[in-house]
């Protein structure tokens, strides 16, 4: 069976659109620094989303010559205006990613990528949850899949996807039996197969293919590429489809829920900044 990512999105989309009735317009700052077309789209979409639910979205544009300590101070500047703040990446090489994740402040990171707001994480006390890992886990839920347990595989390592949520799943509360893989993972197959519910996100198109799951499996693809001139997973779709009892598509799967979870917190960010007064 095929999992529609947009009908999820839509539940949580309206749960937030009905708190926002309570709290008045959040405001979001998407940061780019360069010109890279993909991110330029991936914030564009998000503002699009925003503007349908009542969230404000300002895409603020830094110029590719932009050295780490401009960014730093632009984002600085928007700790006090915003109620959240995200940031695209890739970065120009010479900017340092970490310098600059570290000016954001806890409070608006709604990426959770500040090593304040991951370290919380891994207590089990999250302020923010990751938005794409947070994206899976509200697939499994709202797909009723039964995580306690349960054999999960996860290939792919970053501290985007894969790391954070490892986390997650390893909770109390969660406890699912985990395997974290990548690419240079010896005799990959042989985990994957192994795996009740199969998490893909290493960023290489059609990893995995038929003969790497075992019948039955839920399978998440979280991979974007382009393939001949398409938008593919890191699963191969058409292959796996048939033997797999859930798997997302892409596009239509993990995307739209991930940006769903990232307005949320947006939202509890809102929150933040009135409780804290």
């Amino acid at each position: 069976m095929i999992i529609e990512g947009k009908s999820i999105a839509g539940q949580i989309e309206l749960e937030i659109k009905e708190e926002l009735k309570q709290l008045g317009t959040p405001k979001l700052a998407a940061v780019i620094v360069g010109a890279d077309e993909g991110t330029k789209s991936y914030m564009k979409s998000i503002q699009k989303v925003g503007e349908k639910i009542g969230i404000e979205v300002e895409i603020v544009n830094l110029s590719e010559e932009s050295k780490t300590e401009d960014v730093r101070e632009v984002l600085s500047g928007l700790n006090f205006k915003k109620d959240g703040i995200i940031i695209g990446r890739p970065f120009p090489p010479h900017i340092d990613e970490q310098k600059v994740i570290a000016s954001i402040s806890p409070e608006k990171d709604i990426d959770c990528l500040h090593p304040v707001n991951l370290g919380l994480l891994f207590l089990g006390t999250p302020r923010f949850k990751p938005c794409t890992p947070q994206a899976v886990i509200e697939i499994l839920n709202h797909t009723r899949t039964t995580i306690c347990g349960k054999k999960v595989t996860i290939v792919g390592r970053s501290n985007i996807v894969g790391k954070p949520l490892a986390i997650m799943l390893i909770q109390r509360g969660v406890d699912a039996t985990l395997t974290v893989c990548h690419t240079k993972t010896l005799d990959l197959s042989a985990r994957t197969r192994d795996a009740d519910i199969l998490i893909v996100a290493a960023g290489y198109p059609w990893l995995v293919g038929a003969d790497m799951i075992k019948k039955g499996a839920v399978v998440i693809d979280v991979g974007i590429n382009v393939k001949d001139g398409k938008l593919v997973g890191d699963v191969n779709f058409q292959e796996v489809e048939p033997k797999a009892s859930l798997i997302t598509p892409v596009p239509g799967g993990v995307g739209p829920v991930t940006t769903q979870v990232l307005m949320r917190n947006v939202l509890l960010a809102k929150k933040l900044s009135i409780y804290s007064k």
